[in-house]
């Protein structure tokens, strides 16, 4: 979980789509989706420096001639804050089928309030001493004793 609480938007985003792509993790490999779930809250209160509120546009386009729609950042803040913190993640992301399975794994909340309850880590043997070769062990040393 993310509190974007006076972060500035592209290093709260950033952080966002490392976590999506599992570049913290040592199983890291680019075309497998190794990334966790992210919750991201208070993206109202997400900073932007400069004039960057006036002037950063964001376009979209419904397929129909004179169907350009523009909206400059503080709209966009004001009218959907969640859809800013998604935008800059998306474009950071890989422009694929991977990037669009890392997308969905993105929760945004412009409020502190957000339905998801945090996972409770479980402690479970590494893959070098998995149960298997634990239970090989022990019947090894049954065995010697014998």
């Amino acid at each position: 979980m993310i509190d974007a609480t006076d972060e500035t938007l592209g290093r709260v985003a950033t952080k966002v789509a490392n976590l999506l792509k599992g570049k913290h993790k040592p199983i890291y490999a680019p075309h497998v989706d190794t990334g966790d779930y992210v919750v991201v809250i208070n993206a109202a209160k997400v900073k932007v420096t400069g004039r960057k509120a006036e002037q950063k546009t964001y376009y979209r386009y419904s397929g129909y001639p004179g169907g350009l729609k523009s909206q400059n950042l503080e709209e966009l803040l004001s009218k959907d804050p969640s859809r800013v913190i998604e935008l800059a993640v998306k474009g950071m992301l890989p422009h694929n089928r991977l990037g669009r399975a890392m997308i969905k794994k993105l929760k945004v909340y412009h409020g502190n309030e957000h339905p998801h309850q945090p996972q409770i880590s479980v402690c479970r043997p590494e893959r070098s001493e998995g149960l298997r070769m634990a239970e090989n062990k022990e019947k090894r040393n049954s065995l010697k004793e014998r």
